[in-house]
């Protein structure tokens, strides 16, 4: 098994999966009304180690590709927690956030161009309440939250992408908030939440890594969350600080986990069982990812 935290080439994995993945990406059929609402989705994002990880990669680019090309998409990122409500410079070729530290200089020159989304910022301020005003950032960029996955997910950078804040740590505001982006899914907008399901680095030694130890706080945290995934449970995962096993360990801050109220908000029925797409560890932590409608 490749080493992904420490590769002989990095992003050599992204390398390799990239010229199939550019031919596929490009006979992906755009979606029309007539496919329905697009799926929400909460991803683990996986930063800088996922374009090491070329299972990782493919399993998120064939996710995206059985469904129909979203015609933009709205994302919430652990990696970006201000307040007010905040949307990313929408500008074409936004810029990229080299939010991480310590990894090697390939990782810093990377690029992902998307197009222009400035329609989709207008349509995102009107869909707002009063009491929740909506500041455009003129130059933020995409953090690596955003940007990683989205790489593999559509290679082409030809959608284009909108990065929200996430302004509050509530999960019953950022579910509303949620339900106030529902509507984009009618108008084949994907929205996304990225976090990752366990993110207790902190925890994890270099031992762990090593041997692909899983601490249990890990997997008894990711099995908790997988239940009341299954049961559409939103009550559950809501009270994850005082009820979910593995803690705080699982999350000593709350950050990568909160995104799922904003993908579970957006759903027709939050309280709908959702269909888990990716699971497995990455450096002994949870990296489960889902679709609800």
């Amino acid at each position: 098994m490749p080493d992904v935290l420490n590769p002989e080439i990095p992003a050599g994995a992204f390398d390799a999966f990239l010229p199939d993945a550019l031919t596929r990406a490009a006979t992906q059929r755009p979606w029309t009304p007539a496919d329905g609402p697009l799926p929400a989705l909460y991803i683990s994002h996986g930063a800088p180690p996922l374009l090491d990880d070329g299972q990782w990669l493919r399993q998120l680019f064939d996710w995206t590709q059985s469904l129909p090309k979203p015609k933009a998409v709205v994302i919430v990122s652990a990696h970006w927690e201000d307040a007010p409500l905040m949307l990313s410079a929408p500008a074409a070729r936004t810029p990229l956030v080299y939010d991480f530290g310590g990894f090697a200089p390939r990782y810093y020159e990377m690029q992902y161009a998307t197009p222009d989304a400035t329609g989709l910022t207008a349509r995102i301020a009107a869909m707002m309440p009063d009491d929740e005003p909506l500041y455009q950032h003129p130059s933020r960029g995409l953090d690596h939250g955003a940007w990683i996955p989205l790489m593999a997910m559509y290679p082409l950078a030809d959608v284009p992408v909108l990065q929200m804040s996430m302004p509050t740590h509530d999960p019953d505001r950022l579910l509303g908030l949620g339900r106030r982006l529902a509507p984009l899914r009618d108008e084949g907008v994907l929205v996304v939440g990225s976090g990752f399901m366990v993110h207790g680095l902190p925890y994890i030694t270099r031992e762990m890594m090593a041997h692909g130890t899983v601490p249990g706080w890990s997997s008894d945290f990711d099995m908790w969350a997988a239940d009341a995934l299954a049961r559409g449970d939103v009550g559950e995962l809501a009270a994850y600080a005082g009820r979910a096993p593995g803690m705080p360990y699982a999350h000593p801050t709350p950050d990568h986990f909160l995104p799922i109220f904003i993908t579970l908000g957006s759903a027709e029925n939050p309280e709908q069982p959702a269909r888990t797409v990716i699971d497995g560890y990455m450096a002994g932590l949870a990296k489960r990812s889902f679709e609800i409608r």
